[in-house]
């Protein structure tokens, strides 16, 4: 990154651009009829790779910096009746396809899916692997709170297959973490990550995060060694998003308490210098692999994948969600969930699926966001692939990063140089056409 010029990567840096984990984003997203997703769904065909997304929206204790959507309960008489709705709709949704399609991945992801318990875990899996095939080597994942991990919520993912977890670490250091809202010593980090192993499940992330309240580049340095020392399998560095017009618990957190942007650039490189030296690769914008490890054989192949959950193996053309605010994303288009609970829930003791919103993607859609993909994905993009008149439309601004270092264009290639990196983001809204559309506010790009 010193390479380049300093002044235009801290004007860059500042920033606000979405994270691309979907095209179009979220926030364009409109009104969505059920009958428009189930006539979707009715196109599939047997033998389909499926990926189901649960999400379950509780967690025992709050973090201040947390931007997911989540509430905190212990409330078990609530939890149950949650759990008992993923199960109806997984239900309604298995009898809306007309065919078996073969599950490849599943994610749980929060919140704090361990909220549930390992008994109401154990039958939530089991009432989805009667209602849909699952392939021998299906990738099972799960996110989990090391505060929270009991031996029985273990044991309960370990019966049930789950093969890969993934922790948050966040920072070690515990005056981060103090004023964060997060108490996690790193002795408790290494026992879940002990248990885990133990009980078979042994494919680990860790999610780290720069631009914390109080945070330093030693802190960060700290942190990535302390993931390469727990032998993680991939590392995912966050840059903290300070929303707090859209997340009221990020109150807690003084904005003269976090890094400006020069310090939380130096702070991803920092993480990034740490987790090189320590053996990894670099994946995409953000995430950090083993070598052997099955994301970064897919980066060298040019098979990798972004989706809501961020960088992927996953190869499934439909990736089907569970559960309040989930997204679902077929061939077709996108569906969101009724993020409310309540409403979830009735609608979907009411027989519904719980579509919210939605979008139909047009052929321009997907022409943008393959090439978004390929970029975040790829570093590089195959400029013969684009349709001249797209490709006119963007050589502009593709020309003004390329004035300041952040892209390399020749007549049939865009290259994102590697110390342009963190920038992915800034090559891959000149394809966005709808960036400027309405009034989605988001966080800094680096």
């Amino acid at each position: 990154m010193d390479t380049l010029n300093r002044p235009n990567l801290t004007r860059h840096a500042t920033t606000n651009l979405p994270r691309y984990t979907s095209y179009p984003t979220a926030p364009h997203f409109g009104p969505l009829e059920e009958a428009t997703y189930r006539a979707w769904l009715a196109t599939m065909r047997a033998g389909t790779g499926i990926s189901l997304y649960v999400h379950i929206p509780f967690c025992h204790e709050l973090c201040w910096y947390c931007g997911c959507h989540t509430s905190v309960t212990r409330n078990e008489e609530r939890i149950a009746r949650y759990a008992a709705a993923l199960e109806q709709e997984a239900m309604t949704l298995a009898r809306a396809l007309p065919a078996d399609g073969l599950v490849e991945h599943l994610h749980l992801g929060g919140g704090t899916p361990s909220a549930l318990g390992g008994a109401r875990l154990t039958r939530l899996m089991g009432r989805l692997r009667a209602l849909f095939p699952f392939a021998a080597r299906a990738e099972l994942s799960v996110e989990l709170d090391p505060r929270t991990l009991t031996q029985e919520v273990v044991d309960a993912l370990a019966t049930a297959g789950f093969n890969r977890a993934s922790l948050g670490l966040q920072d070690a250091h515990p005056e981060v973490q103090e004023r964060m809202g997060r108490i996690q010593p790193e002795s408790m980090v290494r026992a879940a990550v002990e248990r885990l192993r133990a009980a078979g499940i042994s494919a680990i992330n860790l999610d780290m995060m720069y631009g914390l309240p109080g945070q330093t580049r030693a802190h960060v340095a700290a942190t990535a060694q302390l993931a390469a020392d727990l032998g993680a399998d991939r590392v995912a560095v966050f840059g903290y998003a300070h929303v707090p017009w859209m997340k009221p618990s990020q109150k807690a957190i003084r904005a003269e308490d976090l890094p400006g942007a020069e310090e939380r650039m130096d702070q991803a490189a920092t993480a990034s210098v740490t987790l090189l030296r320590a053996g990894y690769a670099s994946i995409g914008l953000d995430h950090f692999a083993r070598p052997e490890d099955g994301m970064a054989l897919a980066c060298k192949a040019g098979r990798l994948r972004r989706n809501f959950q961020g960088y992927t193996t996953d190869q499934a053309p439909m990736l089907l969600g569970l559960g309040a605010s989930s997204i679902g994303a077929v061939p077709q288009g996108y569906a969101q969930n009724i993020p409310d609970e309540r409403g979830y829930v009735a609608a979907v003791q009411a027989g519904h699926l719980p579509i919210a919103r939605g979008l139909t993607l047009t052929e321009d859609d997907i022409i943008r966001r393959a090439a978004i993909e390929r970029v975040m994905c790829d570093l590089v993009l195959d400029l013969d692939s684009l349709p001249p008149a797209l490709l006119e439309e963007v050589r502009p601004a593709l020309e003004a990063l390329e004035a300041d270092g952040l892209v390399r264009l020749s007549p049939a290639w865009l290259t994102v140089p590697e110390e342009a990196r963190p920038f992915l983001r800034h090559v891959a809204a000149c394809f966005d056409a709808y960036l400027s559309q309405g009034k989605a506010r988001h966080s800094a790009s680096v």
